[in-house]
């Protein structure tokens, strides 16, 4: 209390009237004191005027009392800030005023690897109202690529932050919005990653696309004419050569991972490298849990994921379904539908899901596929159990999983006379785009607002 009462006194304002009365006041007293004085020790009179001098002093103290009490708290003048007694705008208040709406976004740049280079980056994100979230450095041999997850003022645009860390000694820097996934600290992202690769050897891609940015992922079979490698696989170190890595898969041939613009960086290289350990070591893995479902017309059906254990099943329904029927699905000469299917059923390349009778039998397959930096959905239902509601169920699973995924959006490419599968992408709600080529439907459901972002200086924004 004793340090409030201080803080509001040394806050009222100063007046020099109240100061002018207060030294009149003291002379009158000593000058009054000085003449008793007298009186009393040369006059007959003493007693009486010492009881009368105290009496005097009395009445000057209490009057100085009532003047104090009167003029002490006089209002302060106009404009002259707060009340005495009001309380200071908190710091948290003040700064949430002037700060407004913020934005995420990720940043990466190349500095000079010596003393001072972080700083006079903090001082140009202090400069603007930029609060560093995270910070990751990479090595080089020639410098430290630092990445940031910025909060900035809305109002701050992308080129400006980026021609001031330029001017502060940043090079190659890249920036792009993030969102509040971003917020997860390095060392959990990647351990959660691990994990889910640990549970599914078809996250494995994924993981990789979430570690290492915007991204694109090619797995390239052993022995394929687009392996950059003599033997069709890469060396068991894996190579890295600036935007693009190549890795051994644990299957067989090569993940390719590719990057516009931004070189990929040794730390990087290194967790993609041991990501792809642990899927090896691992071996073959399949979640197994299953849902059992009844259609309107009575019949239970269960919906699992499928694999490579599922090829012989998925031939035989092959040789059930009608010639329109692998048409619509497969867009090519019938007799190669059969050979489709090892790549379809691996994990490597997406998660399928199969739908199977009370008796075991395989009557449909939903595919959810990894093309690049894009997924795609695909459906075939065996004719006898068309039209129950297998294929709207199968793709809104597949839709499901694509954005636990966190993508974008998926498409599914058809015939345009092919109206069910028309019907069951619009049955999804989302906001779709279609695309006719030559008898060919390609419709694409948007599953969220893609991300803005900008390039390196120099550069051009590439079609996506």
């Amino acid at each position: 209390m004793t340090d409030v009462t201080s803080a509001k006194s040394a806050r009222r304002p100063h007046h020099w009237r109240r100061d002018l009365v207060e030294l009149a006041a003291l002379f009158t007293a000593v000058a009054v004191a000085d003449a008793l004085a007298n009186m009393i020790a040369h006059g007959p009179d003493g007693a009486f005027l010492l009881v009368a001098s105290a009496v005097a002093l009395i009445a000057t103290a209490m009057f100085h009392t009532w003047w104090a009490r009167k003029h002490g708290h006089a209002p302060p003048a106009s404009g002259a800030g707060p009340a005495p007694d009001g309380p200071a705008p908190a710091p948290a208040e003040r700064h949430s005023s002037a700060a407004g709406e913020r934005t995420l976004w990720r940043m990466r740049t190349t500095v000079r690897d010596e003393p001072g280079s972080l700083a006079a980056l903090c001082g140009v994100f202090a400069a603007h109202r930029v609060d560093i979230l995270t910070l990751q450095t990479h090595p080089l041999a020639d410098g430290t690529v630092d990445e940031f997850l910025l909060r900035a003022p809305a109002a701050l645009q992308a080129k400006d932050l980026t021609r001031e860390v330029s001017a502060a000694g940043g090079s190659s820097t890249w920036i792009e919005r993030a969102d509040t996934h971003d917020l997860v600290d390095t060392p959990t992202r990647v351990l959660g990653l691990a994990t889910r690769t640990a549970l599914d050897a078809a996250e494995l891609p994924l993981a990789l696309r979430q570690l290492l940015g915007r991204c694109t992922i090619h797995s390239r079979p052993a022995g394929s004419d687009t392996d950059h490698v003599t033997d069709g696989t890469a060396p068991v170190e894996g190579v890295l050569e600036g935007t693009e890595m190549r890795l051994r898969d644990p299957n067989g041939g090569t993940i390719s991972v590719e990057r516009p613009y931004l070189p990929f960086t040794p730390t990087e290289f290194a967790r993609a490298r041991a990501l792809v350990e642990l899927d090896a070591r691992l071996g073959p893995r399949i979640p197994r849990g299953q849902d059992v479902l009844t259609l309107p017309e009575g019949e239970e059906i269960t919906v699992r994921r499928a694999d490579g254990d599922d090829l012989e099943a998925a031939l035989a329904m092959h040789a059930r379904c009608s010639v329109r029927t692998l048409g619509l699905r497969y867009h090519g000469p019938v007799g190669d539908a059969d050979r489709y299917l090892n790549h379809l059923l691996s994990p490597r390349f997406g998660r399928t899901l199969a739908v199977q009778t009370a008796s075991g039998r395989l009557v449909a397959l939903g595919h959810l596929l990894w093309d690049g930096d894009e997924t795609e959905v695909a459906l075939i239902v065996e004719d006898a159990w068309q039209r129950r509601g297998i294929g709207s169920e199968l793709l809104g699973r597949l839709v499901a999983l694509a954005v636990e995924a966190r993508c974008g959006s998926v498409y599914a490419v058809t015939q345009a006379s092919n109206t069910g599968m028309v019907a069951t992408m619009r049955d999804l709600g989302l906001p779709l785009d279609y695309q006719i080529d030559e008898g060919t439907l390609v419709i694409t459901a948007r599953l969220e607002s893609p991300a803005v972002g900008s390039v390196p200086s120099g550069h051009e924004q590439a079609d996506r």
